[in-house]
């Protein structure tokens, strides 16, 4: 979809100062799947709100003309979603010449509000009460359990989504989880060491616990569709997390990219170098994560500030050997880092595009770009962008 070619019309007194918040031009998880008959209705019903959702206001013709559907549909659709409450008739648009002004609508932004998770912390499990823009209303946060498993980890979860559904203000469209680990798409967490649950089935048991549909997805997942969706992305980029552990999500062709056995962006486990290393929690030396943990860095750059260069050049270096043969495989645009800006803008990322550079084929990779994101509370805005996507077709 692509933004009217054409200026609109000055909004009328009666619409100035409403909520006029947009993503434009409309970004869109593609899907690969042909469009069925049978389809063509849930299919219509996420065109018409993705469009709403990126270009604001406009008018049901409006509407028509963007999406390609005829005014009968939309006027169809536009109905049906006034009476459930998802979009709003804002007011009217002012016009020169004759003939009824026409009446501008929009999805009622302030009119539900999405819970994220995010159990990715070191020290605590986060959550915040978002907007459908993905805004932070409210936080709250839980102590991380001592100790790794599944009852534990899951008591802690249940508490803090409680906390946040009581601190709510407005309905809520549903609750979206970023966690670590591998996470099928039926949110059943496959393997999370770091939480002790294996095959667990978070989305499910905490969807019947709240009364509410729940989403749950791996962390760095998560935050590749808040980079996406609100930030600065391109169609064809990963974004790396680096906190506690170190893992990636990618989006190619603008769609999520999952893999066979739901891992792929798994990277913070594969070994760089044949030069050893430290030794990393999975017991393997020289993983990626043992290098380029947020914990490993800043235990390494404390005990000897006066190589703090040095660890950092090396990090990056070893980072961008991971990720050059992602690169070139998948023909990437660039690749988006998110975490604490002290141990990563400079030096590290300064020798992560040296080292990329180096090892990708010269001519062809030189443009591709590495950079730490803007984005704050990446992994929560991501999960409103799952329930989004999940409940409404919005990306």
């Amino acid at each position: 979809m692509s933004a009217l070619d054409e200026p609109r019309p000055a909004l009328s007194s009666d619409y100035a100062g409403a909520n006029t918040h947009a993503f434009g031009p409309g970004r869109h998880l593609r899907s690969r799947a042909k469009v069925l008959p049978e389809h063509a209705r849930g299919h219509n019903r996420a065109l018409v709100l993705q469009t709403l959702y990126h270009s604001g206001a406009m008018s049901r013709a409006d509407l028509s003309r963007e999406t390609g559907l005829t005014r009968v549909t939309i006027s169809d659709l536009v109905a049906e979603f006034i009476a459930d409450g998802i979009v709003i008739e804002m007011g009217i648009r002012e016009t020169v010449g004759p003939g009824k002004p026409p009446i501008l609508i929009d999805i009622d932004r302030v009119g539900h509000q999405i819970i994220g998770l995010d159990l990715s912390g070191p020290n605590v499990f986060s959550g915040a009460v978002l907007s459908l823009d993905g805004d932070v209303l409210e936080r709250r946060e839980v102590s991380r359990p001592d100790l790794p498993g599944t009852d534990a980890a899951y008591a802690a979860t249940l508490e803090l989504a409680r906390s946040l559904v009581a601190a709510s203000s407005q309905p809520l469209l549903g609750v979206g989880i970023g966690t670590p680990g591998v996470v099928r798409p039926d949110g059943v967490v496959l393997s999370s060491p770091n939480l002790g649950w294996t095959n667990f089935p978070l989305e499910a048991k905490l969807g019947v616990d709240l009364d509410l549909p729940v989403l749950a997805r791996n962390d760095a997942n998560a935050a590749v569709l808040a980079e996406y969706t609100f930030g600065e992305a391109k169609a064809d980029f990963m974004l790396i997390k680096i906190g506690k552990g170190v893992g990636a999500g990618l989006i190619t062709s603008s769609q999520p990219l999952l893999g066979s056995r739901f891992a792929a962006g798994e990277i913070g486990h594969v070994v760089v170098g044949t030069d050893g290393g430290p030794r990393c929690a999975c017991g393997k030396e020289g993983c990626l994560e043992a290098w380029l943990s947020v914990s490993r860095l800043r235990a390494a750059v404390e005990s000897a500030p006066e190589e703090r260069s040095e660890i950092l050049r090396d990090a990056g270096t070893r980072m961008a050997i991971a990720i050059a043969p992602i690169v070139a495989a998948l023909d990437l645009s660039e690749v988006v880092l998110s975490g604490p800006a002290d141990l990563l803008d400079g030096i590290l990322i300064d020798a992560a595009i040296e080292t990329l550079h180096a090892r990708t084929l010269e001519g062809v990779f030189e443009d591709v770009l590495v950079r730490r994101t803007h984005q704050d509370d990446i992994v929560l805005r991501g999960a409103a962008v799952m329930v989004l996507s999940g409940q409404l077709g919005v990306s």
